[in-house]
């Protein structure tokens, strides 16, 4: 009788602790936030408006406090490729579309970083301001990068 007894509070202790394991509650982003860098890209085509993946999700929302490892490393990914790129076209344009969505990307995440999502905001603001001189972006890039970022700060 006493082994069941022992056997059967064993059996309710592995299910309990089973339970606890996996996914938490504040682990996992949004799916809209699991797209390749042309997803990011599509979406930040609205900026300085609310941009909104897979028309819902709003990019700080792709930052979730106890980030899973795996799914911060896909996301910060394919949103440091899409800085990239963006960071290409604002050094041919620097006053142009590109330099405002490149802020709103920037404004977005550190508006949804946590102190988890450090390096990967670090790795963003490199990205964005990035110049083949090594120097500062020019003046007219840097106002339409903050008037992106203002929004995407706001908004995003």
């Amino acid at each position: 009788m006493l082994e069941k007894l022992v056997l059967a509070l064993l059996a309710a202790a592995l299910v309990l602790g089973a339970s606890g394991c996996g996914a938490k509650k504040n682990d996992l982003a949004p799916d809209a936030c699991l797209v390749s860098n042309r997803g990011y890209l599509r979406a930040l085509e609205r900026a300085p408006g609310a941009v909104r993946l897979a028309g819902t999700t709003p990019i700080s929302d792709c930052l979730v406090s106890e980030q899973d490892a795996g799914q911060l490393a896909d996301i910060g990914r394919e949103m440091v490729v899409a800085a990239s790129k963006l960071n290409v076209e604002a050094r041919r344009d620097p006053a142009g579309p590109a330099a405002l969505q490149l802020g709103y990307l920037i404004g977005a995440v550190a508006k949804g970083a946590d102190p988890i999502h450090t390096d990967l905001v670090r790795r963003l603001n490199s990205a964005a301001q990035f110049t083949a001189s090594g120097g500062a972006p020019p003046a007219s890039f840097q106002r339409a990068f903050g008037r992106g970022y203002a929004a995407g700060h706001a908004t995003g």
